[in-house]
Parts: structure tokens; sequence; C-alpha cells
């Protein structure tokens, strides 16, 4: 058993998920403030410096509901939080390689121009309390489509 947070795509930008919001819940104990993705990433990443073990994040929902955005706020998070070691831009690297796999296998639908087919696992490496880097595997999510 998990935390789960349900979170809505309102497919516009809201000033929720600025810097100081990312160190308004840092340090925080979740339950203290709002459901929020930067409560969830505060606790994945106190678990992981506390007792050293690896933590998962699972974003999950349908076309257009806003995983790959969610999926940012983490990474931003992450790398606000704990640094990053010896690259600051790891987080645009590592993430603006999402469109080029998005364009593999992908179809329009009512509610997103590119419905992925894919599923993409982000794993992100420490030391310590730093980033130090991130791979994302795909994995084709229709049978169908092979």
């Amino acid at each position: 058993p998990g935390i789960i947070l349900i979170a809505i795509n309102p497919y516009k930008p809201l000033p929720i998920y600025e810097q100081e919001v990312i160190h308004a819940y840092s340090g925080r104990e979740l339950g203290d403030m709002d459901p929020h993705i930067f409560a969830l990433a505060e606790e994945a990443f106190r678990q992981m410096v506390r007792f050293g073990k690896n933590q998962s994040l699972i974003i999950s929902g349908e076309s257009g509901a806003g995983k790959t955005a969610s999926a940012k706020y983490a990474m931003r998070f992450f790398t606000t939080v704990g640094g990053c070691w010896g690259d600051s831009s790891m987080e645009e690297k590592v993430l603006g390689s999402i469109p080029l796999m998005e364009a593999f296998g992908n179809a329009r639908t009512t509610r997103n121009d590119n419905s992925s087919r894919f599923g993409k696992y982000l794993e992100i490496g420490f030391i310590q309390e730093n980033v130090t880097g991130a791979t994302i595997k795909t994995y084709l999510l229709e049978k169908s489509r092979v």
C-alpha cells in the first residue's frame, strides 16, 4: 500500500508549481499541507535519504491527463531540493527527450494530439541527495501495434 494522489490537468498554467511552492513543501511532513505532487516527491525524497532505499512514484492516467507534466514537476522538485551533481540543466536534458519518444506510435485523440502508445519508465540517479543523471526506458502499451 502507498499514498495516492489524484490530480486533474487544468489545461492551463497555474501558479501552484512555482519555486516558492517547491520550497514550501520541502522539509514538510506529508499531510502538513494540501495534497500536491510536491508533497509526494518530498515524501519519496525524505524516505530515500532517511533509509537509503529506492523509491517509486507511479504516474498514471489517460491521454491528456498531465502525466508528462507531473513527471516534470517531480523532477523539478528533486533537482531544486537535492540539487544536481555537476550539471544544473539535468531536468531539461532528461525531459527534453520526451517529445522524441512520443513521436513513435502516436495517434490523435479528442483530448490530445500526441496520444502515446508507449509507457515510460524514468529512473533518476542520486549520489547522497544530489541528482546525478537519469535514464528513460520505453515500453509498448498496445500489443496490437507489434
